[in-house]
């Protein structure tokens, strides 16, 4: 059974960083590739970021996804944070590892992030 559980959410002043963490189980990690989506309130889920199996970082903006294969986990590090980046994060994986556009096959249940202004 796969499980994907995100960790590192909470609510911080704009303009500060974050981690976010995504453990993977159930899963033969390497040959999937990750995902990060969010959902702002009143929004529909959007993809920012994905990673391949055996991908080292990906950086989009303020945001960086990364993973350690060694640990099945994924991350994706908020920088320079702003309110509107207000939103439920949630992990996802795909299978096969190469492709990383959308639709994924798992999704975590959610982290929140809240930026106060």
């Amino acid at each position: 059974q796969v499980q994907l559980v995100e960790s590192g959410g909470g609510l911080v002043q704009a303009g500060t960083s974050m981690i976010l963490s995504c453990a993977a189980s159930g899963l033969a990690f390497r040959s999937y590739a990750m995902g990060w989506f969010r959902q702002a309130p009143g929004k529909e889920r959007e993809f920012v970021l994905g990673i391949s199996g055996n991908g080292g970082s990906t950086m989009k903006g303020r945001f960086t996804i990364s993973r350690d294969n060694a640990k099945d986990t994924v991350y994706l590090q908020l920088n320079s944070l702003k309110p509107e980046d207000t939103a439920i994060y949630y992990c996802a994986a795909k299978v096969g590892g190469t492709n990383t556009a959308p639709p994924y096959n798992y999704w975590g249940q959610g982290a929140q992030v809240t930026v106060s202004s």
